[in-house]
């Protein structure tokens, strides 16, 4: 009798724990397929953390008026394959970039692209 029962709970924590896990990486936030382009941003810090990467930027709306940008990525391990690094940029850097925005209309998104003054661009999802 005790067997069973043993089984039973055992199969609901593992359950449990599968449900739990796969909630983490929710991307639903995100208005995902159009990259909306940011241009003139000032990097003003460069997260390289686990699980994700953050990349916070000012940038000047259509009224002329600085605005602070947040943008999620891609974590350090995909971005290390694809050529980032931690010192990829840093703060005062000048870039354009590209991104998937929130869908409640905040400034920011997940950020898909960056790309430098003298041309050269990075991109978060495909290498």
């Amino acid at each position: 009798m005790k067997l069973p029962a043993i089984a039973l709970a055992t199969a609901g924590i593992l359950t449990l724990g599968a449900t739990t896990s796969s909630a983490h990486h929710s991307t639903a936030m995100f208005e995902w397929g159009s990259a909306v382009p940011l241009k003139g941003a000032t990097v003003t810090r460069w997260e390289w953390t686990n699980p994700h990467t953050f990349l916070y930027v000012t940038a000047k709306d259509s009224s002329g008026q600085t605005k602070r940008w947040a943008f999620e990525g891609m974590s350090p391990n995909h971005l290390s394959r694809a050529g980032w690094s931690r010192r990829t940029l840093t703060p005062g850097d000048k870039v354009d970039l590209t991104y998937y925005p929130l869908r409640d209309g905040r400034n920011g998104g997940f950020n898909v692209t960056v790309t430098f003054p003298d041309g050269r661009t990075m991109n978060q999802l495909e290498f």
